[in-house]
């Protein structure tokens, strides 16, 4: 399993940006997916980016396009969610995740990070009007 620690979180009003970053205890290219995933009280968890390594494809939920990057940088470890043009609709916990065993490109691209999957502890995104 991965470590994985989340920082960056906070409130901001609607137009506003945030970059959330999560800290691996693995090389990142030794990672088959990794992801970000928000849930907001009373939906299901949904996928918001993913990123197959080896490949370095983003992936995005419609939503999101435009407005969300997700980076890796290798050397500290460290994958970010540049989140630009915020929404109200954007408020949720977030997590980022990463795939304990391989995943396809394919599997990575529709957040399917497999039965074996590590989390982060989540931090929350507020968006205010």
């Amino acid at each position: 399993q991965v470590s994985l620690v989340e920082s960056g979180g906070g409130s901001v009003q609607a137009g506003g940006s945030l970059t959330l970053s999560c800290s691996t205890s693995v090389d990142i290219s030794s990672i088959s997916c990794v992801g970000w995933f928000r849930q907001s009280a009373g939906k299901e968890r949904e996928g918001v980016a993913a990123i197959a390594p080896g490949i370095d494809i983003s992936h995005y939920v419609d939503s999101v396009k435009g407005r969300f990057t997700f980076y890796l940088d290798n050397a500290k470890k460290t994958m970010y969610l540049q989140m630009n043009s915020l929404k109200p609709e954007d408020t949720a916990m977030y997590y980022c995740a990463a795939a304990d065993l391989f995943r396809s490109q394919n599997s990575c691209g529709r957040f399917d990070l497999g039965s074996r999957v590590s989390w982060g502890q989540g931090t929350q995104v507020t968006v205010s009007t």
